[in-house]
């Protein structure tokens, strides 16, 4: 075969970046989605009130695509550890094979046959039992994408093992992975991040639909859920993120330098750059915008405190590892990459809070002016998109930020990947699986904006939809 005398690793690495952001986009919306879902139908079974059940049919329908989507998605994942990554699954098989069997052959089966009883049982079971099974699988989805994150985060901080005279990582803890730290600031993280991007699609395609004038009733009520969650999103992410970035101070320094531009240790207090542009050989800054004291305060918490350079971090990794891997190790980053991942989150979480709190305001229930607010409406259906760059950043944030390994400290990612993969067989299947997500995505979004543009009529035409606030106090006394 031709093999173009390109290196291979490169486009194996592209590959599974194209791949995963793709099925990123999906496992983030269904979990999120089945969140407001879950709410909706809980609403129906306390008020009685038919028109929750029918805003749960109808968001369950966008629901039950991005599952099945993500899905495909999924199987996709899993076929790169053996053709492009062979050398890292013979590595990390041990450890990575318990959390990803428990999450395949019980979160996701306990997920699917919940699933299946919710779709087909609406007259069999009372509301209430009816709503525990969209319930079970919600939490079904998140014990599954607890059991993917125990595996990251081991790549991220390993934990519980030993290296065997085979050449390979073995389990020596099961606790110890559960226990991880990285674990349980990846893990709330993540999850928020699920909620925002579920919520914010519930409301930003509902604030199209009221932009467009059409069932302004029922898509008020829909877009004030999905904001109210939204909010509540947000701020856990944000929250959760502040913790993870004060644990890589000390854990991955070089990561959380990168995330600053900061080569050289800062001065006390330490100032935090807004913006700035890195070149990378002569390791300036062009165009920096600086706020005093903050990097001390966003780092510590506190006014004071120096934070350590990327020289600083590369020396310390030199010494650390060079006895193992040799002096020839690169632990450079992509500096650019990193600092403005890092603030497209920040300001991404902060923005959709703040146009939350507008779009709450405007539609409140003594004065609704949400219609009139045409400007509005627009930005918060652009914001339907908002969460899935935000969580393309996290995802170049957390792995790039890894480099050079793909297990942390123990193998290199030159090393992981598969010995007898060609560059064209790479190739060859980075164009069929971009061909694939194509296709995949223009049905999701055919099929979705069909189901949005129907309507809820398409559901129930008996209801007036022109109704209450769903959170307020008259609509539990219906």
């Amino acid at each position: 075969m031709f093999d173009f005398a390109l290196n291979v690793l490169p486009f194996a690495r592209f590959q599974f970046a194209m791949t995963t952001i793709f099925h990123y986009f999906f496992i983030p919306m269904s979990i999120g989605i089945g969140l407001a879902v879950c709410i909706m139908e809980t609403m129906y079974a306390i008020t009685k009130n038919k028109i929750y059940q029918t805003m749960t049919k109808f968001w369950g329908r966008i629901f039950l695509l991005a599952f099945a989507v993500g899905v495909v998605t999924g199987l996709i994942q899993e076929f790169q550890f053996g053709m492009n990554w062979s050398q890292y699954a013979r590595f990390m098989g041990d450890i990575f094979g318990a959390p990803l069997a428990i999450e395949a052959l019980l979160a996701f089966f306990l997920e699917s046959t919940f699933l299946g009883v919710w779709m087909f049982t609406w007259d069999k079971f009372k509301p209430a039992w009816h709503a525990l099974m969209i319930w079970l699988v919600f939490l079904a989805s998140t014990a599954s994408a607890l059991w993917i994150l125990t595996a990251n985060s081991f790549m991220q901080h390993p934990v519980g093992y030993k290296l065997t005279s085979s050449g390979h990582v073995e389990m020596t803890s099961f606790k110890a992975l559960l226990t991880n730290q990285q674990l349980w600031y990846e893990f709330p993280h993540v999850i928020s991040s699920c909620i925002v991007t579920g919520s914010f699609i519930v409301a930003g395609t509902s604030a199209w639909m009221i932009f467009r004038k059409k069932s302004v009733g029922f898509f008020r009520k829909s877009m004030r859920l999905g904001l109210v969650l939204g909010i509540v999103g947000c701020l856990g992410a944000v929250t959760s993120g502040d913790l993870q970035s004060g644990y890589l101070i000390k854990d991955q320094p070089m990561k959380f330098a990168a995330s600053e531009g900061i080569y050289n240790h800062t001065e006390n207090p330490a100032p935090w750059s807004v913006f700035q542009l890195t070149n990378t050989k002569t390791h300036k800054e062009y165009g920096k915008i600086e706020v005093p004291y903050m990097l001390s305060f966003l780092s510590y918490h506190k006014f004071s405190g120096s934070v350590a350079g990327m020289d600083e971090a590369n020396r310390a990794l030199h010494k650390k590892y060079d006895g193992k891997f040799g002096k020839n190790m690169d632990y450079s980053l992509n500096v650019n990459v990193l600092f403005f991942a890092f603030r497209l989150m920040a300001a991404g979480f902060g923005g959709l809070t703040l146009i939350s709190i507008l779009g709450l305001w405007f539609s409140r229930r003594r004065k609704n002016t949400i219609v009139k607010q045409k400007w509005l409406t627009f930005v918060l259906f652009l914001a339907t998109f908002a969460p899935f760059v935000i969580n393309t950043g996290g995802w170049l944030f957390t792995e790039l930020g890894r480099d050079p390994w793909v297990v942390y400290g123990l193998l290199p990612i030159a090393d992981a990947v598969s010995p007898s993969t060609s560059t064209a067989s790479v190739i060859f299947t980075i164009i069929v699986y971009f061909l694939l997500f194509v296709t995949l995505a223009s049905c999701m979004v055919f099929y979705a904006k069909k189901s949005l543009y129907k309507g809820p009529e398409s559901i129930d035409k008996t209801i007036d939809y022109d109704n209450d606030d769903p959170f307020s106090k008259e609509a539990f006394n219906k």
